[in-house]
């Protein structure tokens, strides 16, 4: 009776989802339960202390209504503050903007700086949530190929190389997903002088910078840098990952105040901003779990070790290209076959949930992604076995 916007309708279906169908739990019993390594979702509940604030705070009438289009106050500061402590500089409240997950502050990050027919510059492979909102947006997609000899890592020299007319913003997700690669502060550095020069945003999505090796002191220094506002420094967090807090919805943004401004214009048409109890959730966690989200942190990394030594010892014929916080991106040994089949083989003969490499884009087809924040580190050689497994 009525047309679907053709964005809408032609963009890739939610790969999660689908992965999810290809499960057959009626062919395997207690002997041989699911390890899912499909989504990226803490597998652990929030602190107890945050669950008891957030009971006080649900109880008081006056938090079920709208906050600060921007945020509240209390949350905006607080972030800026610790942003301080583990950048350096001096960003700001009035460079902060609380979202609705992090997300949502990429799609409006997106509304704000681009026209219908704009590109951005997308690392590939890409999150497919980026590529579906540029989809959405009409705005379009430049590739740039992130390659197994270079870890995973994006190159400056070929992005510059890639910038046209249209381009209004390249997007940077460290560390990466789904491949886990982890980009120094040279490298970010050299994207930022990059987007100065050509008056272009650099989005970066730090998402998981709270899981960064324990041997990385900080995941950068671009908020030292006097101009990193001019420059065109787009931050984006989610407080989802580091207080497993995923069904409260609170991300933010860090930009210079005039973005931040056509963001709350965009978010106020909408009548949207962040849920209180998410935004007081956040307030919490950055007030009082500090050790609890260093804990998390040693927690990650444990798991990585754990992983690559189970992969190391299991003469399966996959191979870790990249890894880091909540990922590993692995190549199959299968050269006749691509991802997908693979990844549902794993999904239907093993009881193995992961992604295949071609839902994060072309060029992907040897490649599988697996997410193991929610697999105790005693499990990874049991996913090593099942890869290994005939």
């Amino acid at each position: 009776m009525f047309n679907i916007n053709s964005c809408v309708a032609e963009t890739q279906e939610p790969p999660i989802a689908e992965a999810v169908g290809w499960l057959r739990p009626e062919k395997f019993g207690a002997d041989m339960p699911l390890l899912d390594v499909c989504q990226a979702v803490p597998g652990y509940p929030p602190d107890e202390s945050l669950r008891q604030h957030l009971s006080a705070v649900a109880l008081d009438g006056d938090n079920a209504f709208y906050t600060d289009i921007e945020g509240i106050a209390e949350l905006r500061s607080a972030l800026a503050s610790d942003v301080q402590n583990l950048y350096g500089g001096t960003a700001q409240s009035d460079d902060v903007l609380i979202t609705a997950g992090c997300n949502q502050a990429f799609m409006l990050s997106i509304m704000a700086i681009c026209d219908p027919g704009s590109s951005v510059i997308l690392p590939s492979p890409w999150y497919f949530n980026h590529k579906m909102t540029l989809d959405m947006l009409k705005v379009e997609t430049t590739a740039l190929p992130c390659r197994t000899e270079n870890g995973m890592v994006p190159d400056v020299t070929e992005t510059e190389s890639l910038i046209r007319g249209n381009t209004r913003a390249i997007v940077l997700v460290t560390p990466n997903n789904p491949t886990g690669a982890i980009y120094s502060p040279q490298v970010l550095e050299g994207f930022l002088d990059l987007a100065k020069r050509k008056g272009v945003a650099l989005i970066v999505d730090e998402t998981y910078r709270d899981f960064l090796p324990s041997d990385v002191d900080k995941p950068h220094n671009l908020f030292e840098r006097p101009d990193w506002r001019e420059a065109g420094l787009v931050h984006l967090y989610s407080f989802s990952k580091v207080y497993a807090m995923t069904g409260y919805r609170c991300g933010a943004m860090i930009a210079n105040p005039e973005l931040i401004q056509q963001v709350a214009k965009v978010m106020d048409c909408m009548a949207i901003c962040a849920p209180s109890l998410g935004q007081h959730a956040a307030l919490y966690g950055l007030g009082n779990l500090l050790d609890w989200r260093q804990l998390k942190r040693q927690l990650m990394d444990d798991r990585i070790k754990a992983f690559s030594a189970a992969m190391v010892g299991s003469n399966s014929g996959y191979k870790i290209r990249s890894i880091g916080a909540y990922f590993a991106y692995l190549e199959h040994p299968y050269k006749d076959q691509n991802s997908m089949s693979i990844a549902k083989m794993l999904a239907e003969e093993r009881n193995l949930l992961c992604l295949p490499g071609s839902m994060f884009g072309e060029g992907q087809e040897h490649l599988l992604r697996f997410a193991f924040a929610n697999m105790d580190a005693e499990r990874m050689p049991e996913i090593a076995a099942r890869l290994g497994s005939k």
